[in-house]
């Protein structure tokens, strides 16, 4: 047997398995996209017409898609960055020398990474309740007014933006602290014996050091973010007065609430090409600083 099919024999499985239950899937999904497939076509396939990219086009052409993913982009471009600088700064502190309790605190850090969505959803939305909430509350110890978290469309897509930062930096910390094991520490004594500071070394060295790992991160923090969906829908159930509505909820909304399930793939195939487009962005961003 040559060593080419020896590797085709070792890696079919896999491609069975994504072939089967994601490819398949996919292209059944695509294929819908392009159908009027409803609770009509459920009941007899016989209701079921080929529409092509009707459902696009009346996609297009509904505001509140354009209100979903307006929401969906703001959550992205506000929450990725701030998701990034904070897994930054946590993997730079417990990965200096002067730090104690290192194993303890990334065990605490990574912790509400691997908690459950709905379970601290639901703490959550009972901290920042109006009358009842701990927010709230400390807020009122220091003179301030209580403020309406999750029923201010002003402050409820910032409050989800807190959750998801928490929730999630602690992935991106671990990432972030084995890059920076991982970088020499004859270049930080080098540095320091030309007299740099402790700025400069970050800028010139752990940066630049870093930048494999901050693409991998920026990628799958923003594909994380673009798939906004568990936060809204059991904090805020998409309001108020949709402003908090995503994209990946409205997909939910009309599959699973209208049935409108070829309208519903549009959704999703539409939400795909973005998050796509916005990889290869990101991509060729750091490649060129890379380069």
């Amino acid at each position: 047997m040559t060593a080419s099919r020896a590797a085709w024999c070792f890696i079919s499985p896999a491609l069975l398995v994504i072939g089967v239950f994601f490819l398949l899937p996919a292209a059944a999904s695509l294929l819908l996209s392009l159908t009027d497939f409803d609770l009509y076509a459920l009941a007899d396939p016989a209701n079921l017409r080929w529409v092509g990219f009707a459902n696009y086009l009346e996609l297009l052409q509904r505001p509140l898609f354009w209100q979903a993913l307006g929401n969906t982009l703001y959550f992205v471009v506000v929450g990725v960055p701030v998701s990034m600088g904070v897994s930054l700064l946590a993997a730079v502190l417990l990965q200096d020398s002067a730090a104690r309790c290192r194993a303890f605190f990334r065990t605490a850090l990574f912790a509400p990474v691997v908690t459950t969505v709905v379970a601290v959803a639901v703490i959550w939305r009972y901290l920042f309740h109006t009358r009842y909430g701990w927010i709230n509350h400390v807020l009122a110890g220091v003179g301030i007014d209580p403020v309406d978290w999750l029923g201010d469309p002003h402050w409820a897509m910032p409050t989800l933006i807190l959750f998801a930062v928490w929730k999630n930096f602690g992935y991106n910390m671990i990432i972030l602290l084995a890059g920076l094991q991982a970088i020499p520490a004859d270049l930080y004594e080098a540095a320091r014996i030309d007299g740099a500071n402790r700025w400069q070394q970050f800028r010139h060295i752990t940066l630049p050091s870093l930048q494999p790992m901050l693409m991998m991160v920026a990628i799958l923090t923003t594909a994380g973010y673009f798939q906004l969906f568990a936060e809204p829908y059991v904090i805020t159930e998409g309001g108020p007065v949709q402003s908090t509505l995503s994209v990946l909820y409205l997909m939910f909304e009309e599959g699973f609430k209208w049935w409108n399930l070829g309208m519903a793939s549009a959704v999703a195939f539409s939400l795909f090409a973005l998050m796509l487009f916005v990889t290869l962005i990101l991509t060729r961003l750091f490649r060129s600083r890379h380069e």
